[in-house]
Parts: C-alpha cells; structure tokens; sequence
C-alpha cells in the first residue's frame, strides 16, 4: 500500500451521531415492501412512511437536530398527528424546495395528494389532555389508475410535480392547474426505481427495472433523448445527479450480484467509472452533496461510505460505521445545515424504531465562517412559474450564500445533450437593450391550496386556480431607471468580486492543504528510509 496521501480538505470528515434526546423514538415504520427511501426531510420537518392500518399514512414530525433538543420529548407518543387520507400504503413523500410546510405524497391507491403544516398542530405535544388531530390534504390529484412509486418536486419551478407510476410512465402536474398532467414521459419498459432532476430541473433521468438508463427533457417530448444500459443486474438501481458537473451517479448490482457504483457522462450516457462495492443485497441510496462528495447508504447496513468526486475519478475518504442497521435514509437541504459546527452534510436515519440524525462535520477549531467547505446551497426561492417553465424559458439557478443567506442567480444554466431530437433553431438574439418597466415583483407568494374532492378536478371553476395575481407594473422616470441601472451594475460588480474572493480563499486553503502533505509525505519517507 502506498504512504502518500491525496490533499484533500474534506479527507477528515467524520459523522457524528446524536445524543438519544436529540433523536426521535417510538417511531412505527410501514411494512411495504416498496423500494423508497421511506423518509424524506424539508428545513423544518420530517415525513416518514407509517405502519397504519385502514389504508394508507404517513407521519409528519418536526426536524430534530444533532446540536439541540427540539423541546419534544425524544418518545413518541402512540397518537400522533397523521397524514391519513390514502386508502392505501403510501409509498412515497417528498417537501417542496420552496416551502418547507408542503409535502406530497403517492401511494398504492393512485392518488398524488398535497399537505401543508401548519405549526399548531404541535402545540400541547404530549401533555395531559392533548388530542392530536390528523392532517387533511390541500389538494388530491387522480395520478394513475395504478400505484404512484415516486414523487419529487421540481428543484427550480414552483409548482410543478413530477410523479412515477405504475403504468411506466413519469407525468409533470402544474399544480395550479392539476386536471391533466402537462407531461408524460414514457417508453420505460418496466417498473420505474427512481428519478432525479438535474440542479435547474431542465433535466430529467430515470432507472428502470428492465435494467435501462434514461435521460428526458421534459420540455423537448414525451421521447427519452438518450438511453443507455445500466447495472446488469435486476435488482434495484438508483440514481442522483452530481451537481453541476454534467454527470449522473447510479447505485445497482452486477449480474453476478456485486454491488456497484457508476459514474455516466450526460452528453452520450457514456459510462466513465465503475466501483464494485461489495456483495450485500441491500439496496444503496446515494446521496450527492455539492462538497463533491457522493454518499453511500445501503439498505440493510449499519454504515454510511462517502467519497470525493475528482477529475472523473471517485477517492474513498471514509466510513461511518453503526451495529445498527439502516431502513432507509434521507438528507437535510444544504440551506439548513450548522456551518458554526463546520456541518456539511446531515442524515436522518431510520435504525429499527427510531430516528437517528447524523452529522458529517470537517474538524476545524476557526470560529469564522469557512467558505472553502460551504460552497453556495440552492436557495428556498422559486426561479420560474410553471407556465414558464413548460413554455420553455431558460433557467438560472438561484443560490443562496451560507454566510450571510445572500441569494443570487448562477450565471450558468444547464446543458442539454448535444444529441437531443432536432428543436427549431431559435434566431440569434438582439444586442441587448434595457428597458424598464417598473421594479422588479416580489416573489410570487405561496399558493393556497384549496380543499378539493378527487372528482373536482374534472371541471375545475376559476375559484379553485391555484395562480396569483400578476403584480402590478407601475411607470417611472429616467432618472429611476438611471438608479436602477447603477444599483444593478454595483450588485453585478459586487457578485463578481465576492466570487473571485471566494476563489482566492480556495486557492490559498488548497495550497496550505498541499503543504501539509508534502510535509507528511517528506516524514514518511524519511521514517521508511530510517527503518530500512
């Protein structure tokens, strides 16, 4: 074995089990053999897939954190608020990105359905006399006449849904406007196992049980725009994107049955690394954090393996180890994390009858922010309507600065693959001019959902739309738009700046990281030479 290390400033990243009063127990998982991760998180609650009888439910809790008591008592009681109003085993949930208090659900019955939270609910939690009060959907959308496997929100769009089902098919539902779905992408020749968007969302890749590789655009056709061969085995695969690097990761097995991690390349689907893992049969749920670190947990294990993403290459850093075995796994949003404790990556894992977060700290003793490991997180607002999304307007990926909670816009959007079917060129656009038309709207609110039966969508009134009102556009001067104008270009300049400063930082921390082992390198060296 080699003496030398790889500098990396991620390489003594530990995770860090809560103490028993920071977790969650009593916790009644489902039964269902249905292969999802069973948990899912926002920033301020958990929803996790429950054992209930008559029909399906699935349990709404608040966000327990490593650091602290939630002021919940770690036991829950045996009532407990419940999403109950499946009539069969729901099978898989998922929060908005851009509301922390809405979920949605699908289930074996066919049925999508939206839930908000309202805190009130935890009020009087566990006391003498507390009557808790199950939740009631905002919305119900008739998805398939078979089961819904998958639901998973649409990173950049507000709105829009995208659900799995068991006609092999993914639909997308303007949830505004839910009648019909505004999308159907098909030609799976099987049961669907996962999807997973890219960053903007322009993107869309799918695993599926006849053991294919699939990348949409959801915007382009129903068609896929590339198809590739995956894992050879039929057991479960997964996939996830890895950031804005134009490469997917997808988890499956072997046809000899050895666990397998892959790394494809977007533009043709074109494998470019494969690692066998080992031989257990349980099911690996990868997990990507924009750190450059891809983590890997498997069904059934008692360990979490995590390793950095260079150069195409794949470097092993760790392995945090438990005697008790996962039965599914979900991640905190970067935006929630604790950079005070140098927290790059949470997990909430379900190990028996409880919930057990993990941390995954960088050991540093600096009390300042450490902008090398806490890279820009997706921020909570929406970039486009759903409107806008589907009729095809370009997407900028809205960050969000850890440090100060700064939002800004990524001057870069995703690619699409060179080989998609042929679109209409668009003309070439004019040199732009600026045209004021009055300061810019605030964001669009939140919709409020409104109660519906299932047989209401069929003829929805426009007292049910789910759309607010266009903002108002009012005139100004020349002089207002010569401000405006300005402040806009300091606001640039000032972005401009902070990023190369941000570049700088990394630079330097690189270096020192370089230093210090050479360093270690020069002293290994000299002991072998010593003991030779």
């Amino acid at each position: 074995m080699s003496r030398f290390v790889r500098a990396s400033k991620y390489r003594h990243v530990f995770g860090q089990p809560a103490k028993k009063e920071h977790g969650l127990e009593n916790v009644k998982v489902t039964n269902s053999a249905w292969d999802t991760n069973v948990i899912a998180a926002s920033g301020e609650y958990l929803s996790i897939n429950w054992n209930a009888s008559g029909g399906g439910a699935f349990a709404i809790l608040p966000l327990p954190s490593p650091f602290a008591a939630t002021g919940l008592t770690p036991k829950l009681p045996d009532s407990l608020p419940l999403a109950r109003s499946h009539t069969a085993p729901v099978l898989d949930t998922d929060w908005s990105p851009h509301n922390d208090r809405v979920v949605a659900s699908g289930g074996e019955d066919g049925k999508v359905m939206l839930w908000k939270v309202e805190p009130s609910v935890f009020e009087g939690w566990g006391a003498d006399g507390w009557v808790p009060q199950d939740f009631d959907p905002v919305a119900r959308i008739d998805a398939s006449p078979r089961k819904v496997g998958q639901v998973l929100f649409h990173p950049t769009a507000q709105n829009v849904l995208a659900s799995a089902s068991g006609e092999h098919t993914v639909k997308l539902w303007d949830l505004a406007a839910p009648e019909d779905a505004r999308t159907v992408l098909g030609g799976h020749g099987d049961a669907i196992q996962s999807l997973a968007f890219n960053p903007t969302g322009t993107l869309l890749a799918t695993t599926c049980r006849d053991r294919k590789l699939r990348l949409f655009d959801p915007r382009a056709g129903g068609d896929a725009v590339r198809i590739a061969d995956g894992h050879g085995g039929i057991k479960g695969a997964r996939v996830v994107w890895m950031g804005d690097h134009d490469r997917i990761a997808t988890t499956g097995f072997s046809k000899m049955s050895d666990r397998q991690v892959s790394v494809w390349e977007t533009g043709g689907l074109g494998n470019v690394k494969t690692l066998v893992i080992d031989q257990s049969s349980g099911v690996i749920m990868p997990f990507w954090s924009d750190n450059n670190i891809l983590f890997l947990a498997g069904k059934g294990d008692g360990n979490i393996r995590y390793y950095e993403y260079e150069s195409d290459a794949l470097y092993a850093l760790s392995e945090h180890k438990s005697s008790d075995p996962q039965r599914g796994m979900c991640f905190l949003p970067r935006r929630a994390l604790s950079v005070a404790d140098c927290e790059i990556a949470r997990a909430y894992k379900i190990a028996q009858t409880g919930v057990e977060p993990i941390a995954f700290i960088v050991p540093r003793k600096a009390d300042s922010f450490q902008a090398d490991i806490f890279p820009p997180a997706p921020s909570a607002e929406p970039v486009l309507s759903a409107p806008e999304f589907f009729s095809g307007k370009p997407v900028k990926l809205r960050l969000v600065n850890l440090d100060n909670g700064v939002s800004f816009s990524s001057a870069a959007t995703a690619p699409t693959p060179a080989a998609a079917p042929a679109q209409p060129k668009a003309e070439p656009a004019p040199a732009p001019t600026r045209t004021y038309t009055g300061p810019a709207p605030e964001p669009a609110p939140e919709p409020v959902y409104r109660q519906r039966s299932v047989d209401s969508f069929a003829a929805p009134s426009p007292a049910q739309s789910f759309a607010p009102p266009p903002p108002m556009q009012p005139s100004v001067s020349q002089s207002s738009l010569a401000s405006e104008s300005r402040d806009s270009a300091l606001a640039e300049e000032n972005a401009r700046l902070s990023a190369e400063l941000r570049q700088a930082r990394e630079q330097i921390r690189n270096l020192e990281l370089q230093v210090e082992s050479v360093r270690a390198n020069a002293r290994r060296a000299a002991q072998a030479l010593m003991e030779g």
